[in-house]
């Protein structure tokens, strides 16, 4: 008989994230694993998937420099304890069980044995503030995994207790075989939240130094959103695209000629990257350790200092004006995101699971 697992995520499935992207992938894998998996999670909308139990809609909180799309109120919290109580799940798998909401909620009644995965990396003023608190609740958790060396750091500093890592998972296939999207020449291609630490104002800065002939395709918005297009009102090279869905997101990879991820801090580990190099696209990327990690150190893709627009422009340049360049930055990811695949992944949380589920029967 499969395991009943219940996947609990504390961010609205129905706003673009990294964390919800693997939590909706690895309930696919998981499935087409034989396991019985079901996420539950805050939802903004009609739920992305038919196996998604919706929990109300999400508030905004400020975290890690960006903006969580959480559901901390009390109306989530019945809804979540009513799901748990009606499923009857054989194991919960918590990804950021310390968010509030959800997450939370499930650490506190334990109604089955828990597993956690942390994603956050570059310190938690919550986990600063409600250390003791948040130290207990982790010692309830009967397996943790990190998906990253930085993500294990900042959960073993606040809470202790043991983790292993694991790797963020990617459905391969699903972006080898994505339609391209028709690109009119050189195209670099962007998506992600339009804040600070992503570093959006750095490409564009960057994007002034390349040929005439390139074109810039930016997905996603936020707040920098409004005043980055009317600093560049008029400039037809580039595409503001808005929010696009995974489809087209995995299309313009496809299509592209450079992927770009110009991010200044707080990435614990580059999912993003990997889809690109599943794609066969060259990836030009900050030289931050979760995306060192990803691109071996720069074996798998261009890395440049963060912040440093004159290096992002000439790394960019290299790759745009080089086809050779471009063929060995190609392989070498493609080489690289078979080592990411969402199934393999689904194969280790599936051998935690039944750890956890029978060491409760026993």
């Amino acid at each position: 008989m499969s395991l009943r697992v219940g996947i609990i995520c504390p961010y609205s499935l129905t706003m673009p994230g990294g964390v919800q992207g693997q939590v909706l992938a690895l309930a696919r894998a998981l499935r087409a694993e034989g396991c019985n998996a079901r996420v539950l999670a805050p939802c903004d909308g009609p739920p992305p998937d038919s196996d998604v139990t919706p929990l109300g809609n999400s508030l905004p909180a400020v975290a890690n420099g960006s903006v969580a799309p959480v559901a901390p109120d009390p109306a989530a919290q019945l809804r979540t304890i009513r799901a748990l109580r009606d499923e009857d799940f054989d194991v919960l798998h918590l990804h950021e069980p310390m968010a509030p909401g959800p997450t939370m909620t499930a650490v506190l009644l334990k109604p089955a044995p828990l597993v956690a995965t942390y994603h956050a990396a570059g310190g938690s003023r919550a986990y600063d503030y409600l250390k003791p608190g948040v130290a207990w609740m982790a010692r309830r958790i009967d397996r943790n995994f990190a998906v990253s060396e930085d993500a294990l750091q900042m959960a073993s500093d606040a809470l202790g207790g043991d983790y292993e890592v694991v790797f963020n998972g990617v459905e391969i296939e699903r972006a080898r075989t994505a339609e391209p999207e028709p690109a009119t020449g050189p195209t670099v291609f962007f998506v992600g939240r339009h804040e600070p630490r992503k570093g959006l104002a750095v490409l564009l800065e960057a994007f002034e130094s390349l040929p005439d002939n390139t074109r810039l395709w930016v997905a996603g918005d936020g707040p920098e959103t409004n005043e980055l297009r009317a600093a560049r009102f008029g400039i037809d090279r580039i595409e503001w695209l808005g929010r696009i869905s995974e489809t087209e997101k995995l299309r313009r990879m496809r299509g592209a000629t450079v992927f770009c991820a110009p991010s200044l801090r707080g990435e614990s580990f580059g999912v993003v990257l990997i889809e690109a190099m599943a794609a066969g696209t060259p990836v030009v990327a900050s030289d931050l350790p979760g995306y060192a990690a990803v691109a071996l150190q720069g074996e798998a893709a261009a890395l440049v200092p963060p912040g440093d627009a004159a290096a992002l422009g000439a790394a960019l340049n290299d790759v745009l004006t080089s086809e050779r360049r471009q063929k060995q930055l190609s392989e070498a990811g493609e080489r690289r995101a078979d080592d990411f695949a969402m199934r393999r992944l689904a194969r280790t949380y599936l051998a935690a699971y039944e750890e956890v589920a029978g060491a409760r029967r026993r």
